[in-house]
């Protein structure tokens, strides 16, 4: 079954170039790009997608780090295309993700790690409904 996910290239891979490159891994995984745009993410935007972490300690950081620049953001569809791009984004921390995947390869670590990672992807197929409306309309 072909599923659809929200791909996020965050403000640091914006920033530092990498969208392409980023891409790149994407499309050579045999995912399909459906929708594209770079955009400037308005804090009602973001408040609504991470509307989870309201209240932890990350959660201002954060907001403040998604606001600081353009995102580009991506719709991917494929078969297993959500767990295939959360295991070729690589795990959160970029210290520790593994060589070979996006945060591997290009994250760095500046200390937020949580909020300086590159790229998002959503987890599951009620959270890429979710976003995908949110990002791109319902």
């Amino acid at each position: 079954m072909t599923e659809r996910t929200l791909i996020l290239v965050k403000p640091d891979g914006v920033k530092r170039g990498l969208t392409g490159q980023i891409l790149a891994r994407v499309e050579a995984k045999g995912y399909s790009i459906a929708e594209l745009k770079q955009l400037n993410a308005s804090r009602e935007v973001l408040a609504e997608h991470y509307a989870e972490h309201e209240g932890k300690p990350f959660y201002e950081p954060l907001v403040e780090f998604m606001l600081s620049g353009p995102i580009v953001a991506i719709v991917a569809e494929g078969h297993g295309v959500i767990p295939g791009f959360r295991s070729l984004a690589g795990t959160t921390d970029p210290t520790t993700a593994a060589p070979g995947t996006i945060r591997g390869d290009f994250g760095r670590d500046w200390g937020l790690k949580v909020q300086q990672n590159l790229v998002h992807g959503s987890d599951s197929v009620e959270s890429a409904e979710r976003e995908i409306g949110i990002w791109f309309g319902k």
